[in-house]
């Protein structure tokens, strides 16, 4: 956990689940590794909702791995630094609600405005939404997008973010127990 410096604000949420969704994550094989189908994902999302990064982020009980990115300037960087510490952005809280996170301006709310992201990449808004792995319950990480000015993402952009999850959830489920044995009453 990270708190803020008078350590009362909570800036990184608990994350009970990190565990099992590690367990998940290794036996669906995913977030250890780009993707081309993820990064191709990605820029399909930054294109969709008219913002310069998208990714497809999984969390671990550590940390986070952008398996899909899309950068303004088209490169793709090296998996190395596709990794990302758990309490860096705003994702794990988006795993952490289970819903989706707007952030029009970051700097409007405490919790977010003192995250690393905003000095180190200049960050000043978040549209995020869970990928919840209907198998087992558990959120695997999100979709989001990011830009450098503040966005009025509206209804509109909420709409599309969430329905840009349920697609992607679509290309993970044929992943890793094909049969269904794995259900909430025995996750995996």
């Amino acid at each position: 956990m990270t708190y803020d410096a008078t350590g009362r604000l909570l800036l990184t949420p608990v994350d009970k689940e990190g565990p099992e969704r590690a367990r998940r994550l290794l036996r669906l094989d995913l977030g250890r590794r780009p993707e081309a189908a993820f990064d191709l994902f990605a820029d399909r999302l930054a294109e969709v909702a008219g913002a310069p990064f998208a990714g497809v982020n999984f969390i671990d009980g550590d940390r986070q791995f952008f398996a899909g990115l899309h950068t303004p300037d088209g490169v793709r960087p090296s998996a190395a630094s596709r990794s990302v510490a758990r309490d860096h952005g705003y994702c794990p809280h988006v795993v952490a609600r289970r819903k989706a996170l707007v952030l029009d301006d970051v700097r409007d709310y405490p919790r977010f405005a003192g995250n690393p992201v905003v000095d180190e990449t200049g960050t000043r808004s978040y549209l995020g939404a869970p990928l919840l792995d209907d198998r087992t319950g558990l959120a695997l990480g999100t979709v989001c997008v990011v830009d450098t000015e503040p966005r009025l993402w509206g209804r509109s952009g909420l709409a599309t973010i969430k329905a840009m999850a349920g697609e992607l959830m679509h290309i993970v489920r044929g992943r890793g127990d094909p049969t269904g044995k794995f259900s909430r009453a025995h996750p995996s």
